[in-house]
């Protein structure tokens, strides 16, 4: 029987959907608005892809959503519409960490470390830290931009620095073995396919009611998102 996994990545800007079908990516669809208008393109893209993928929501096999950090707003909408459908279809929810989809946007040689980035305000990113192999060598994190920001790690290996945020670095971190790739700036929802179908073979299912967004940062309701 087919996989039919729907993927939503809602932690930046960037609205994303995409579908894929056995682990292969059949149709995405994203918009990228700095108003975070994701409460009224979200379902939009979704019956789109939907659209263009010829089949019905009574196909999909399970709802896979990026779970954060990033955005509180974005996270809010995508988790919402994510659990919604699982509850209505009756089909199993997935997640995966958004910096972690940030990071299967680049390939890097042995002894080059990814810091995949997501803008927290201020001189504040949230980021993690993955080997050339994408293994995750140290996990998400807040961290307040300084001179000496991952000093520990510049020691002994190259960090390439991407995704929205990591143009804050430019004029803080000076160290010959710390760079930027202005390229990649957004997580997407295509990428998230690889990684959402070996996690649907290995059946890591969320708990639909009680699966909240990983903010990793205390929300406070009079901060902008």
């Amino acid at each position: 029987m087919d996989v039919w996994l729907l993927n939503i990545e809602t932690a930046t800007t960037n609205c994303s959907v995409s579908i894929s079908k056995n682990g292969k990516l059949i149709s995405c669809k994203e918009t990228n608005s700095k108003k975070y208008s994701h409460q009224e393109n979200l379902h939009k893209l979704i019956q789109t892809s939907i659209y263009d993928c010829s089949i019905d929501l009574n196909h999909l096999s399970g709802v896979v959503v990026s779970k954060g950090p990033g955005s509180f707003t974005g996270l809010r909408i995508g988790v919402s519409a994510a659990k919604g459908l699982c509850f209505s279809l009756k089909i199993p929810l997935l997640s995966i960490n958004s910096l972690t989809v940030l990071s299967q946007k680049i390939k890097v040689k042995e002894g080059t470390l990814l810091a995949p980035m997501i803008d927290a305000r201020r001189m504040e990113v949230y980021t993690q830290l993955h080997d050339y192999k994408h293994k995750i060598i140290k996990p998400s994190w807040a961290e307040i931009l300084k001179p000496k920001s991952f000093y520990s790690f510049l020691s002994e290996s190259k960090i390439i620095a991407f995704g929205v945020g990591s143009e804050k670095c430019k004029e803080i971190i000076n160290n010959k073995n710390f760079s930027i790739n202005k390229k990649f700036l957004y997580p997407s929802a295509k990428d998230m396919v690889n990684i959402s179908f070996q996690k649907w073979k290995k059946q890591q299912f969320e708990d639909i009611a009680y699966f909240e967004p990983y903010y990793l940062k205390d929300f406070y309701t009079n901060s902008k998102t």
